[in-house]
């Protein structure tokens, strides 16, 4: 069996926690949980990683707009910027969670919205940084990200070929430990809008690097599709429950959502097998059962020469081929035959 292509899947909890530490570890709990396959009895393992986010209110919005009233049923508070800061976990808090994953075996990724973010580094070290697609020309903090030296993941929402090879240029002369993950700011993301052949152009552009998707579409089918094409990464939004309030809710996956993308995709991995063709062994029981055999057209006695106006078609395959006709035509019969019975090379002289 060839060894599986493996797909690398990153569950957003980005801010669904709600400003609550309690409901990430809940989130976390759902992310790490193992999938089981019933039909082949299989148990894959779950998400990757999870990934939060961090801003700097001071680093956020203009005044203005941080003071702006925020009227939606999705406010945490009365003005935009109260609404923000009920919405932050502190360093102390990313760090809790970030030991939290690792007890689950998880990696942890960070979405760092601005260089004050960096002041978490002190507690930890994540396993890779994000930059969200909004931060892709704030080359001032992908240049202060990459000084870290910790892998870094880009989302190309909001990006052209010049955004993108500008932010290329600002990390790698640090370091290329860098992935591209294609990805379209809609939220939710109208599937018209997705244009997956974008992966193929990343891919043939940037093969030194890492390439993947991150995903907000409705549904799963948009993810999956993605990694048949070659994407090694994906990013999904996961959160308990998607009637919960919060911006990014509905567009997320629920708990049975993650299950089955992650059933999916574990499936995926395990089908992609090797570049040719030939007879797989599980298919053997089913080959012989339905493929066909030379068989009796007639009744045939011992003794009879056989003609191939003698001969059809019929299941199971264990006999002869029409390609090994050959074998059988002008072959005398060491037996009677009835009509409609596999012809045996213990049938013939």
């Amino acid at each position: 069996m060839s060894t599986p292509q493996r797909i690398y899947v990153i569950g957003e909890i980005g801010q669904n926690h709600n400003g609550s530490v309690d409901i990430a570890k809940l989130i976390i709990d759902a992310a790490a949980r193992p999938i089981r396959e019933e039909l082949f009895q299989r148990e894959y393992r779950p998400m990757d990683a999870v990934k939060l986010t961090k801003r700097d209110l001071n680093e956020e919005l203009s005044r203005s707009q941080m003071d702006r009233v925020y009227d939606s049923p999705h406010s945490f508070g009365r003005t935009y910027g109260e609404h923000r800061a009920k919405l932050e976990l502190n360093d102390e808090q990313h760090f809790e969670l970030y030991q939290y994953a690792k007890s689950y075996g998880l990696d942890f990724v960070e979405t760092l919205c601005a260089i004050g973010c960096l002041s978490m580094l002190k507690l930890f070290t994540p396993d890779s940084l994000k930059v969200a697609s909004r931060d892709l020309t704030n080359l001032p903090l992908l240049e202060a990200m990459a000084e870290t030296k910790i892998p870094i993941i880009l989302s190309t929402g909001m990006a052209g070929k010049v955004q993108l090879d500008d932010a290329l240029n600002a990390i790698s002369r640090h370091h290329n430990h860098i992935s591209i993950l294609h990805c379209v700011s809609q939220y939710p993301t109208d599937p018209r809008s997705v244009n997956l052949l974008t992966l193929a152009w990343l891919q043939k552009n940037y093969p030194q690097y890492t390439i993947g998707y991150s995903d907000h579409t409705i549904g799963i089918s948009v993810p999956v599709a993605a990694c048949a094409m070659g994407a090694k990464i994906i990013e999904k939004h996961i959160t308990l429950d998607r009637r919960m309030k919060g911006t990014d809710q509905a567009g997320s996956l629920g708990p049975d959502g993650m299950v089955r993308m992650m059933r999916d995709l574990r499936a995926l991995e395990e089908s992609f097998g090797k570049e040719e063709i030939f007879i797989e062994p599980s298919v053997e029981a089913a080959r012989v059962k339905l493929e066909r055999s030379i068989a009796s057209k007639r009744a045939l006695k011992a003794g009879e020469i056989i003609t191939e106006n003698d001969l059809h078609l019929l299941s199971p395959g264990d006999g002869f081929k029409w390609a090994d006709r050959t074998q059988v035509i002008g072959k005398k019969l060491t037996a009677d035959i009835p009509a409609d019975e596999i012809i045996y090379a213990q049938h013939l002289a």
